[in-house]
């Protein structure tokens, strides 16, 4: 056979879309298709009519026509055939068989039209084949989009912790009358150097080492980028679009759709003295078990508020077994810190700075052991006749931790519907992805199951990302107190601990 164009049209013959198999002048396939509806007559049973150069085949769709236009010397059994697959795609894609369902599915139609259909012959594909080939997304395109969002949010944290940094540094200076920005331990002329007051104070480890923002910032040049000006001319060309008649979306109600998980800045604590643990995890695993990176990013933060309480020495405990590296801050003694896990200044009588996030220790674990990681994730997708089956199940290694706020999000297509057997927990499908939720994973329910049947290849549901915090750390780094220096005085103090998932991927 060879099909000329295929067309969608209304039972007044206004045309909803067209496509063209082979090399037709507009003026042609306008004139064949206007002529269609005065051909169709009522009183005969057959859904084709030829004319002295084509062959019209056609079938009804509720108030609609899909009409195959082809050459009178193809086979009218294909053709039927062929017809038969068309009418079966444009449901697939148009949950009502309307003019407005089709005008707004217009382009996944074509594409799915142009499956079909290639140079005027028929390919050998089905009904599954055609919405696995229009589906096909690009594996680097979501890798890029997530490293994209965790930069956003890492950048957002970072202002967040800017910004209240400043408003403390504000209002002490207006308490005490002083220049908000002379804060550091010791003075500036200091042999060992001040420490930035308005930052988490921290020292790259030996390997792989993370810069730290500075915080002064030299006059940009002419040449150098100017983040300000970028937003102001990106709000003048959205004015601009919008005042020309133009529909510009709220990226935050974008965003908002898409799979995120809950990460909170630390609150501006009151107490005089305040500890803060902080952890960040990143893995990267494959579906069948291995374990390319895990990795375990932590810090130790003090915050004095009460200049009373600036000489100190804080208990550290460093129990964990496993290679943990840890570094202690330059001012700080590392040979007492190593000798007995009392973290204190360098020179003695040296106080740490008030009203300011001072990092004193961090450390970092490193492993490619599947049995180091928190969580495990098992997907196993397995084809069917319906689509694809997919179990997936959650296992939690260290019973002693507890999950809070899971969130494990994978890719499952809007197409087809979804049916879920089994959810330990609750889900949500939503804009091509499912997340699965479970509040709190600890020992009383360590393992967990989410089965449910989609349209799909077992390879579309992945990448599984998986997000959570933990009120405790995974490293066994903990406080056993805080005393005044050189004396056994115990010193009353608030701590907090936060552990997220910076990335944590199966694919």
């Amino acid at each position: 056979m060879v099909l000329l164009a295929a067309a969608v049209c209304t039972r007044k013959g206004n045309v909803l879309l067209s496509r063209q198999f082979v090399e037709m002048t507009k003026s042609r396939i306008e004139g064949l298709l206007s002529a269609f509806p005065k051909l169709i007559t009522t009183d005969k049973q057959h859904t084709f009519i030829e004319t002295e150069s084509v062959r019209y085949v056609y079938q009804p769709l509720d108030k609609l026509y899909i009409v195959l236009v082809t050459t009178k010397a193809s086979n009218i059994l294909e053709d039927l055939e062929t017809l038969r697959l068309f009418a079966r795609v444009i449901p697939e894609y148009c949950r009502n068989v309307d003019e407005k369902e089709v005008s707004d599915k217009v382009f996944e139609l074509i594409f799915a039209f142009d499956e079909i259909i290639a140079l005027g012959y028929r390919e050998n594909v089905s009904l599954a084949q055609i919405k696995t080939y229009t589906e096909m997304d690009s594996h680097d395109e979501k890798v890029f989009q997530a490293v994209r969002q965790t930069q956003e949010r890492e950048a957002k944290e970072e202002m967040k912790k800017k910004a209240k940094e400043l408003q403390r540094q504000r209002m002490e200076a207006q308490r005490s009358g002083r220049s908000p920005y002379t804060t550091g331990i010791g003075s500036v002329n200091s042999s060992t150097g001040p420490m930035a007051p308005t930052q988490t104070s921290e020292m790259p480890l030996p390997t792989n080492p993370t810069p730290t923002p500075s915080a002064s910032r030299p006059k940009p040049s002419g040449r150098g980028m100017k983040l300000g000006r970028k937003g102001a001319d990106i709000d003048t060309f959205v004015d601009s679009v919008r005042k020309d008649g133009g529909v510009v979306k709220d990226a935050n109600k974008i965003a908002a759709a898409e799979p995120t998980r809950t990460t909170t800045a630390p609150a501006v604590s009151t107490s005089p003295l305040h500890l803060r643990q902080e952890e960040k995890m990143v893995a990267s695993l494959h579906r069948e078990g291995d374990v390319d990176m895990f990795e375990v990013r932590g810090i130790l933060c003090l915050n004095v508020a009460n200049e009373e309480l600036a000489n100190i020495q804080i208990s550290v405990a460093a129990n964990d077994n496993r290679q943990v590296q840890i570094q202690t801050h330059p001012n700080i003694d590392k040979k007492t810190f190593n000798e007995t896990g009392v973290v204190r200044m360098k020179q003695a009588g040296r106080p740490f700075p008030l009203n300011t996030d001072v990092g004193v220790i961090k450390w970092r674990f490193q492993s490619t052991d599947s049995m180091d990681l928190p969580l495990v994730i098992n997907c196993w997708p397995s084809e069917s006749g319906r689509g694809c089956d997919v179990n997936i199940e959650y296992e939690l290694q260290d019973t002693s931790l507890e999950l809070y706020n899971v969130t494990i999000s994978l890719p499952v297509s809007n197409q087809g519907g979804l049916t879920v057997a089994q959810c330990d927990g609750s889900y949500e499908h939503a804009q091509g992805h499912l997340q699965w939720t479970i509040p709190l994973i600890d020992k009383s329910n360590s393992s967990g199951t989410l089965e449910f049947t989609a349209v799909g290849s077992p390879d579309s549901f992945y990448p599984v990302n998986v997000f959570f915090n933990m009120n405790s750390p995974f490293c066994d780094i903990r406080l056993n107190g805080v005393t005044l220096s050189g004396t056994d005085q115990n010193v009353p103090y608030t701590s907090e601990c936060s552990v997220i998932t910076e990335q944590y991927t199966v694919e």
